[in-house]
């Protein structure tokens, strides 16, 4: 087996996510670049390569099954396997005034919307991925989710979590919650998976709003993706260590 290990990051053009393949093209990983804007797409692979990443384009719209199958049966030919597959591809969602999702006024085209993303898309990617992925002698999942998702401290008054986002964290919580079941159904298995939190990093996602760069952002993602054999599986971290469901 070539020993040069393969990596797909979705949404990987900008932002976290293209620190992600930079981060792991930088460990000598063969980075896929998923991203559904493929003038965008060829920009991220071309400022890859520039920088020295082994980096391949993977035209992928999350939540279209035909683009998800011809993903992967593109890195099949490419690559033969997958050894890390990064699910970051994620959107918040329509907002009110001051980033506000309010439940008593929510359009539920706005919740389904923000699923068919950051849920579904991750079931969809990562169910087609996993014939390449079981081709690898370590494989690693990661889901990138965000502490807006924790339930603790959510309901916690006298943590800042920021304001109510009723659409957009739920599907957090609910990406979280199949992490684990991944994480059961893997649990006899050589697959790790996990889900990061980036913090809040000043992205086009964010407004440009937040304390974190990119590259920061990017950092636990990154480990998750790197684990041993004995790392841990169906666990919640950020940079200061587990994060509470």
């Amino acid at each position: 087996m070539n020993e040069t290990k393969i990596a797909l990051v979705t949404g990987a053009n900008k932002g976290i996510g293209y620190e992600i393949a930079n981060g792991l093209g930088a460990l000598g990983y063969r980075v896929g670049v998923g991203a559904r804007d493929e003038a965008r797409l060829e920009t991220a692979v071309e400022k890859l390569r520039a920088a020295g990443v082994d980096a391949f384009g993977v035209p992928l719209e999350v939540t279209s099954d035909h683009s998800v199958t011809d993903a992967a049966e593109l890195i099949a030919r490419q690559a033969g396997r997958l050894d890390v597959l990064v699910n970051n591809a994620g959107i918040s969602g329509e907002s009110g005034p001051g980033w506000v999702q309010d439940p008593t006024a929510l359009d539920l085209d706005v919740v389904r919307t923000v699923v068919e993303t950051n849920v579904l898309g991750v079931i969809r990617v990562t169910n087609a991925m996993l014939p390449l992925l079981r081709r690898s002698m370590s494989p690693r999942v990661v889901n990138v989710s965000s502490s807006v998702g924790s339930l603790t401290r959510q309901a916690d008054p006298t943590i800042e979590i920021g304001p109510i986002m009723a659409a957009y964290a739920p599907s957090k919580s609910f990406l979280n919650a199949i992490t684990v079941q991944y994480a059961r159904q893997f649990a006899h298995t050589n697959i790790l998976i996990n889900a990061a939190c980036p913090g809040l990093v000043a992205t086009d996602f964010t407004g440009f709003h937040g304390p974190r760069t990119p590259e920061q952002g990017a950092a636990t993602a990154i480990r998750l993706a790197t684990l041993p054999d004995d790392g841990p599986t169906g666990s919640f971290f950020e940079d200061g260590g587990v994060v509470p469901w």
